[in-house]
């Protein structure tokens, strides 16, 4: 017990030891990778943005974690190719500049020179011989170059859609850079849609190839899911409703229900939105669209479903029909024609927006063993959810008793 006290008193200088050893792993060159025989193993942390004065705990904790793993790979035989890089071409760093009112070039490779060095006294195994910074020409050029490509192959084109913008940032946001409807650099701001003309890749022309997530073993459900609503494909037609005697394409995957059809919803975000705004309705409108927080689609099933009244109707090409259209929070401008027609008995988000606005909700489709006598007419049948499987259709005249069955 005396030799343990005796040994509690004696400094130990970590510093020492640390500078020893890694200077030991930079002499030796211990995680600079070549070719070998032995299996690869590659890990990627996500490069740090240098935009603050250093590294904080949050660094350290996620990429201790990274290089537990590398770490583990080595010592299980594998050729471990561990690299770091900082992404530093963007609007962090150049706030951040802005800030210490410092050009952003020059801001920035001095934070970039500041990071290296606490992560190298970190003892991270990475192999400083690959580093990188997207700011610098010799890494954009290829963004430049594949950008060029896919433009001369007609893979780009460009576009007006509705995007965040930060009147301070004075610049387009992110999704993930909105919080409760305020910039995430600056939480005083609200964050205003604005519609611009912007660039886009027609990912869509490989959507079958993208969409094979057969070969994908071992990815988590939730990664596939967010994946496929990215990808987006949809199957369906276009049905044109008339609305202010005007033609809108509306697409849709379920043709078979437009009888059913009790309202339409467009966008808060759609470019043409205030064009369907009655002057009674425009101060409501408005301020329900500067209020909206900006959502992911992967966000959307959350969502509890918001909405306004546009003041315009649309005609229902099948049976004349006049259904109000609301401005709504859980249509994306981008997917299809950016409005839906809403079917609230076969549809749960349409069925969670009628009950919370009163509007009318027809059935068409009777599944399981109910019976036609069991349907209700009235605008509010007591449904607690929306039916959205197979049967035969009712209420849709001169279609009535077709079986419907769903691929």
């Amino acid at each position: 017990m005396i030799v343990s006290l005796k040994m509690a008193k004696k400094q130990i200088n970590f510093k020492t030891i640390e500078k020893k050893w890694q200077d030991k792993w930079e002499k030796k060159k211990v995680f600079q990778v070549k070719e070998s025989k032995r299996k690869k193993f590659y890990v990627l942390e996500q490069f740090p943005y240098p935009s603050g004065t250093g590294l904080h705990m949050g660094h350290a904790f996620v990429y201790t974690i990274g290089d537990i793993y590398a770490r583990f790979k080595i010592m299980n035989g594998f050729n471990v190719l561990h690299p770091i890089g900082y992404d530093s071409l963007g609007l962090p760093a150049e706030n951040a500049a802005i800030k210490a009112k410092i050009h952003p070039k020059t801001y920035t490779n001095k934070s970039i020179k500041y990071f290296s060095k606490q992560l190298r006294c970190l003892g991270f195994s990475y192999d400083w011989s690959r580093i990188f910074w997207t700011h610098s020409p010799e890494y954009y050029k290829w963004d430049q170059w594949i950008f060029l490509k896919m433009f001369e192959k007609g893979l780009v084109h460009k576009k007006e859609s509705p995007v965040n913008w930060c009147p301070k940032c004075k610049t387009v946001l992110a999704n993930e850079q909105v919080h409760n409807g305020k910039c995430e650099y600056h939480g005083d701001t609200d964050v205003e849609v604005k519609h611009l003309n912007q660039w886009y890749l027609k990912i869509t022309d490989y959507a079958e190839e993208l969409n094979n997530f057969k070969n994908l073993q071992g990815w988590p459900e939730l990664i596939k899911k967010l994946q496929k609503n990215w990808i987006g494909k949809s199957y369906g037609t276009e049905i044109i409703f008339e609305i202010n005697n005007e033609k809108w394409p509306i697409f849709t995957t379920r043709p078979d229900t437009i009888y059913g059809v009790t309202f339409m919803v467009i966008s808060a975000q759609h470019p043409r939105l205030m064009e369907l705004v009655t002057d009674e309705q425009k101060s409501e409108v408005e301020s329900f669209v500067k209020k909206l927080s900006s959502v992911s689609e992967e966000e959307i099933e959350q969502l509890d479903k918001q909405g306004v009244f546009t003041g315009s109707y649309a005609i229902n090409p099948i049976n004349g029909q006049r259904v109000p259209v609301y401005a709504g929070n859980f249509v994306l401008a981008d997917y299809g024609s950016g409005m839906v027609m809403a079917v609230p008995a076969h549809d749960q988000r349409d069925f969670e927006f009628a009950k919370k606005y009163k509007i009318a909700i027809k059935e068409v489709i009777l599944g399981g063993n109910r019976k036609e006598t069991q349907v209700s007419l009235t605008s509010q049948p007591s449904l607690k959810k929306a039916y959205i499987g197979e049967g035969r259709l009712i209420n849709s005249k001169g279609f009535n008793g077709i079986q419907l069955i769903l691929d």
